[in-house]
């Protein structure tokens, strides 16, 4: 395993990230797995030497959290990078407070997702998604409020519009409140559109850049006609609202399969050296249902490619409709 710094925060994490919404409960997705398959993920991560794991309140209502606090406490709590996130309703809870980064909301859910993993604090507390209904100096008073209580280390953002995430970091430095230290957006191989204007800020203002669905919720691990014949892409009617198979996407995907028929890899490790000779990402977020995918993703850690590589991948690439802000 390597390892990095996580933006400006001096903290050491693993180059891949274990994303945990796959594990909880199959009862809130199908292809959600329960709590001895999670389990089993989570220790082969640690024994392959990841140690950054990300989740949230909304995972299986609260359930990830749980399975993932349960495996780490029979560890060195030291030893690992623990992120979790609140704005999104747990749908067992769903109550009007439940929802969007009020102080209330925001104090009552950390709480709630401290007691589900058995910490006093977590690393990384992100806020899943911007509340327009909220204005950020309460929001970032608040989150302010949880690091100088030692309930979070670093608070971090995820998918927003950059001037969005600029106003937050201005209003921090003017306020002298915690600035945000991770950015948690949406980018891969089919999805660059954050390189306008996100990626190249988070690189100027220090910010450690973690991207969600790196492997565009399977799309770049099988070739596109086969998408269907998973559980997830059967089922879940979120990666259909993704522009994945628009502009040049099913042209990536073929060069995807062509390099990594080449390189003598799967098309998941292909998406993911990408990814990593990108020099704005920090982490990936790799979410997986098995043990074979996780060390196949640790192994793209190993994979060299070229300049020519990186550009033949990118050459189909068609600018695509911002996704993901939802």
């Amino acid at each position: 395993m390597e390892y990095t710094t996580l933006g400006s925060t001096g903290m050491e994490v693993s180059s891949l990230c274990l994303g945990c919404m796959s594990f909880g409960s199959s009862e809130w997705q199908p292809w959600v797995l329960d709590e001895e398959e999670s389990r089993e993920i989570i220790e082969r991560a640690i024994d392959l030497g990841i140690n950054f794991f990300d989740t949230a309140n909304v995972y299986s209502s609260g359930k990830s959290e749980e399975i993932l606090g349960n495996v780490l406490a029979e560890y060195d709590r030291d030893e690992q990078v623990v992120a979790t996130k609140a704005f999104l309703p747990p749908e067992e809870d769903p109550h009007p407070n439940a929802t969007g980064l009020s102080r209330k909301t925001i104090e009552q859910e950390l709480a709630n997702s401290l007691d589900r993993l058995g910490m006093e604090t977590v690393d990384l507390y992100q806020i899943h998604r911007w509340d327009y209904e909220t204005p950020i100096e309460e929001t970032l008073r608040a989150l302010d409020d949880a690091v100088r209580r030692g309930q979070t280390r670093y608070i971090g953002a995820s998918s927003m519009w950059t001037y969005q995430f600029a106003d937050a970091l201005h209003t921090s430095d003017r306020l002298d409140l915690e600035r945000f230290a991770t950015m948690q957006n949406h980018y891969n191989l089919v999805y660059r559109e954050e390189e306008r204007e996100m990626l190249p800020f988070c690189e100027r203002e220090g910010i450690g850049v973690m991207p969600w669905s790196p492997l565009a919720g399977g799309y770049l691990t099988r070739p596109h006609d086969e998408l269907d014949a998973t559980t997830r892409g059967e089922t879940d009617k979120y990666i259909d609202r993704l522009p994945y198979r628009d502009g040049g996407g099913p042209a990536v995907n073929e060069r995807v399969a062509e390099l990594a028929a080449d390189h003598g890899v799967t098309m998941a490790q292909i998406a993911l050296a990408w990814l990593l000779h990108k020099e704005w990402v920090t982490t990936p977020i790799v979410g997986t249902t098995s043990v074979e995918h996780l060390e196949d993703a640790v192994e793209a850690l190993e994979i060299d490619l070229s300049d020519s590589d990186i550009e033949y991948l990118e050459e189909p690439y068609e600018p695509l409709p911002v996704a993901g802000h939802e």
